[in-house]
């Protein structure tokens, strides 16, 4: 099994004629996902690798079932795109387009909570049940996410979208397929946290162990080891904090727009603290995690 996607899932892409949404739809249909349609306003009746192209959400929610879909949306336009993609049904929304106004993103994450839908992202590569198929552009072309990614009994929650890839080729070097690998996102405000997806991955019966790539700033490290320390899982959890060398520079961001940090609570040295007392094993450098994965095993 996976979590939130597997081999029947259906997929739209919004913002399909898009230089970014042209690649990924090409790389998912080379990996085998069901792409059935895609919007751009204005220009239904085009095509992009043979995926038929529609005006709206609706047109195609009401010949095809829509299980995900894929947002690759200016930002102007993202929010009214959530929204037809939420108002017409879809309960899986991945938001790929960065550095949304926290405000819309509120928006949003308000008005799926309503309808019952779940959100990865913003500024998400997306995830990928292995030999399944995948949401998004995690992973690139067939030819190197088949190399990386390999099915097996670990899930993998990453706030990098390229180190999700690093972390599955890692892993599969050493024997160690993957369940369901998920990006979360980068920007400061997400629709799935860490916190938010263990559920899932602990109702999973493929899943055995979850790796994490955690980074200074915000609190979704902090959260889950709360969340662990008061209640546990019966999951082994075995994580990576990047950016130690950011606790000697308070204040500044580094890579995407998550990655600020504004206090102690934010810091590399202060998560590692914290997920440790909660039992989470924290690897000291990246490359020690397929031992500890194992020793967990």
């Amino acid at each position: 099994m996976s979590i939130l996607i597997g081999g029947d899932t259906t997929i739209i892409v919004q913002g399909i004629t898009g230089r970014e949404a042209v690649s990924l739809v090409k790389d998912s249909l080379a990996y085998g996902a069901r792409i059935v349609g895609g919007v751009t306003p204005g220009r239904k009746g085009a095509n992009v690798h043979g995926v038929p192209v529609y005006d709206c959400v609706r047109e195609i929610a009401e010949r095809e079932r829509v299980d995900a879909s894929i947002l690759a949306v200016p930002v102007a336009f993202l929010k009214d795109a959530a929204f037809e993609a939420i108002d017409s049904g879809v309960k899986l929304l991945l938001i790929v387009t960065e550095r949304l106004p926290r405000k819309d993103v509120a928006q949003i994450l308000e008005f799926a909570r309503m309808k019952g839908t779940r959100v990865v992202g913003p500024n998400s590569m997306g995830l990928i049940a292995p030999g399944k198929t995948k949401l998004g552009s995690v992973g690139g072309p067939p030819e190197d996410t088949n190399r990386s990614f390999v099915p097996g009994p670990v899930g993998i929650m990453s706030r990098s979208g390229g180190m999700t890839t690093e972390l599955a080729s890692l892993l599969t070097q050493h024997g160690l397929g993957q369940s369901t690998a998920v990006s979360v996102g980068g920007d400061p405000i997400l629709g799935s946290t860490f916190l938010d997806l263990l559920p899932d991955f602990e109702a999973d019966p493929e899943t055995k162990a979850l790796v994490l790539f955690c980074e200074p700033g915000g609190a979704m490290e902090s959260d889950l080891a709360r969340h662990m320390r008061d209640k546990g899982s019966p999951l082994p959890i075995i994580a990576f904090v990047a950016g130690r060398f950011v606790d000697q520079m308070p204040g500044r961001r580094f890579g995407h727009a998550g990655a600020i940090v504004h206090g102690l609570a934010d810091t590399t040295s202060e998560k590692v603290r914290l997920m440790r007392e909660a039992g989470i094993l924290v690897a000291d450098e990246l490359s020690e995690l397929p031992r500890l994965v194992k020793e967990r095993l």
